[in-house]
């Protein structure tokens, strides 16, 4: 159940990811999720971003878990969930 939720945040969490290609880089797709503060990666390809993103979005919910920080709802996704 656990591994549910989790899985739904960071699906709800990547749909809120937005985009910028930064020209002349080597990894020139840039992507964050503006509600989850320091959320970002980069790829040399939009689809190499996104699993950047999602791996990301993982390791960064685990550590808020870990040390009890807020972590923000979204969607129906709710706090209640994942203290």
């Amino acid at each position: 159940m656990i591994k549910s939720m989790l899985i739904e945040y960071i699906q709800a969490a990547l749909a809120r990811t937005e985009y910028e290609i930064i020209e002349d880089d080597e990894e020139p797709y840039y992507g964050w999720i503006p509600e989850l503060e320091g959320v970002w990666a980069t790829g040399t390809s939009l689809e190499e971003c996104r699993e950047n993103l999602e791996e990301i979005t993982g390791e960064w919910l685990i550590l808020r878990l870990r040390r009890n920080l807020p972590i923000p709802s979204l969607d129906n996704c709710k706090n209640r969930y994942l203290r």
